[in-house]
């Protein structure tokens, strides 16, 4: 529900608007006098660029371009709602035609954007015009480090917020637990550093969970209910030795959501569980396999699922409909079906790359890995393997030599090159124990990279970059940043699209080239990745009742072929900000959010 009070600091936020709406005697009319006067203020604006302040300037006709797309009658077909109608409805105090489901979400897009419109959007209110630009030559460059100076340390005392694995305090208290846990199993340090050991000893409900953290009542009962509804449910004991003895989650909330399921979650997969392929294939991988365990959505890069299993699963993976469950036995695929798959990509010479993923293929025993791999390696075009692996976050203990000695053996400078693509999502779950199995890799000649889910658990100011930083310390490059995917079930994982653009902007951009090189990507079902970075490939095209945004992601190949856009709809900031809220952050931090379309 809404505060009906919205409906006047609106219409507050822009009178012209408001009288436009109350006096039109249609929608039709109300659209051609609205657009007419958005068009008027456009060229009035870009006629008198040179009197307003350049970003100024910017950032009013961002809004003007975005409020004119919003009211057009194609926007309207492809998002299946009118702004137009609603705002003339509510102009005219026409309740009844209100539709149930609006809500304050609305009315504060509205509200910055009508104050965008006429150039007092508020971003600048705190800002002034910097000293340095007025002076010249040692003068103007001592002015300006010292503003830098300020500016890095503000981001500074931000990410210092989010600790990490890696810092004294955090290695002290993860001894202790893992001293606990060992004690709980019976098992010795030895058999603690035996990736065999963990995977026996994956735990698997929330009783034996119960024993060895506290766990809220929430937690348990999602555990039980997934466990019950024969959901996969399972976590390494080293993993949750990341996790603190205390429910809390203060610190090791990222850690903990990632492996344990909200309830509406399990409740969703749970009545969907039967047709859960057509549900939850949010990527449509069915519409771009080929040939059984092959994806490909690219010209030069195929992706191959050998292995459908992990040693625990994360909640908002992307192929979770896929997984029956933790170490299933039936997980690995048939000889006669990889070989299968191995023949197509014999066949295409136009595919270069390989995606070795799953599941997670590196839990595979060394034989069979070897065995794949060298299978994939026979193929004279294929110039790079990649292996997509979780194991050096929730099982660093597999990196054994004699593991990195396989994958290391198929590494040929100048011919093939071996990658590790690993998925580290918080700071917190960086150890000197992951360092360690990364570093093994890196001894041997190969690169990793890491690919990021940027989530309700990593998306507060600077814990991205608390996150990247780490990643480059321990020898991890930043490569990708997912946003949450537009899934039922991992609703409560979801930011919107503007919180990414905004952290690329304002928080990645003041760090250190090397470690802001991730492409932050939307994951379009079926076409792949869109770059948000490149503004030109998505387009806002809607705002709905409850506050949340309708986007039109454009395809890789806009330019190289005639292929259809992808309407979406993200999650309402205003409702992302209270969550923001509740966690202890200040909403006004986070201000400039409204004004990244």
């Amino acid at each position: 529900m809404f505060d009906p009070h919205y409906t006047e600091r609106m219409f507050n936020a822009h009178p012209i608007i408001h009288g436009l709406l109350k006096n039109a005697s249609s929608i039709e009319q109300a659209r051609d006098q609205l657009l007419e006067y958005l068009e008027n203020q456009t060229n009035s604006l870009n006629r008198d660029h040179a009197k307003s302040q350049p970003l100024k300037w910017h950032l009013q006709h961002s809004c003007l371009e975005n409020f004119l797309r919003i009211l057009s009658p194609r926007s309207d077909k492809l998002a299946g709602f009118s702004v137009i109608e609603l705002l003339w409805n509510l102009a005219k105090g026409q309740t009844s035609e209100l539709p149930e489901s609006l809500d304050n979400g609305f009315f504060e897009e509205m509200i910055h954007m009508f104050r965008g419109l006429s150039g007092e959007s508020g971003v600048y209110i705190k800002h002034k015009v910097q000293p340095f630009t007025h002076l010249k030559g040692r003068e103007a460059a001592l002015e300006r480090s010292q503003e830098l100076d300020k500016i890095s340390v503000q981001a500074a005392s931000s990410f210092k917020r989010f600790p990490t694995g890696l810092d004294k305090e955090v290695i002290r208290r993860r001894h202790e637990n893992q001293k606990r846990i060992r004690d709980a199993f019976g098992a010795s340090e030895q058999e603690w550093n035996d990736y065999l050991w963990q995977i026996r000893h994956v735990i698997r409900d929330s009783k034996t969970l119960a024993g060895l953290i506290e766990i809220s009542s929430d937690e348990k009962k999602a555990i039980d209910s997934a466990k019950a509804n024969r959901l996969p449910f399972g976590i390494t004991p080293y993993y949750v030795s990341l996790m603190d003895k205390d429910p809390s989650r203060k610190n090791d909330h990222a850690v903990r959501a990632q492996v344990i399921p909200p309830l509406n979650y399990v409740e969703l997969m749970t009545e969907n569980r039967a047709n859960r392929s057509d549900c939850f294939d949010f990527m449509h991988e069915h519409d771009t396999s080929p040939i059984d365990l092959i994806t490909r959505r690219y010209p030069r890069i195929c992706i191959l699922k050998p292995y459908n299993t992990c040693s625990q699963i994360c909640v908002y993976c992307q192929r979770n409909w896929e997984i029956d469950d933790v170490l299933d036995r039936n997980a690995m695929a048939t000889e006669e079906s990889i070989d299968a798959a191995v023949e197509w990509m014999e066949e295409h010479e136009t595919v270069s790359e390989v995606l070795v993923t799953g599941g997670d293929p590196l839990i595979m025993n060394t034989k069979r890995l070897n065995r794949v791999l060298e299978k994939v390696a026979r193929i004279k075009h294929i110039e790079r393997i990649r292996l997509g692996s979780r194991t050096p976050v929730v099982l660093p203990q597999r990196f054994t030599d004699e593991l990195v000695d396989v994958i290391a053996s198929y590494h040929e400078p100048g011919r093939r090159e071996m990658v590790l693509v690993t998925h580290f999502i918080h700071p917190y779950e960086i150890t000197p124990e992951s360092m360690q199995a990364v570093q093994k890799i890196r001894k041997q000649g190969m690169s990793a990279y890491n690919q990021s889910v940027f989530t309700m658990e990593n998306s507060r100011r600077f814990e991205h970059v608390a996150l990247r930083r780490a990643l480059r310390l321990i020898g991890v490059d930043p490569y990708y940043t997912f946003n949450t995917k537009g899934k039922k079930e991992t609703e409560n994982y979801r930011v919107p699209l503007a919180r990414l653009m905004q952290e690329i902007e304002e928080e990645a951009r003041i760090m250190p080239g090397m470690l802001r090189t991730d492409e932050p990507v939307y994951n379009v079902p079926r076409l792949g990745k869109n770059y948000i970075r490149a503004r030109q490939h998505h387009t806002l095209l809607s705002v709905l009742p409850d506050g949340s945004r309708v986007y039109e992601f454009h395809p890789w190949e806009k330019y190289l072929s005639l292929v259809n856009t992808y309407v979406d709809t993200d999650v309402p900031i205003y409702k992302y900000l209270e969550k923001l809220k509740e966690r202890g952050e200040n909403p006004d931090d986070y201000r400039t959010i409204w004004y990244y379309y």
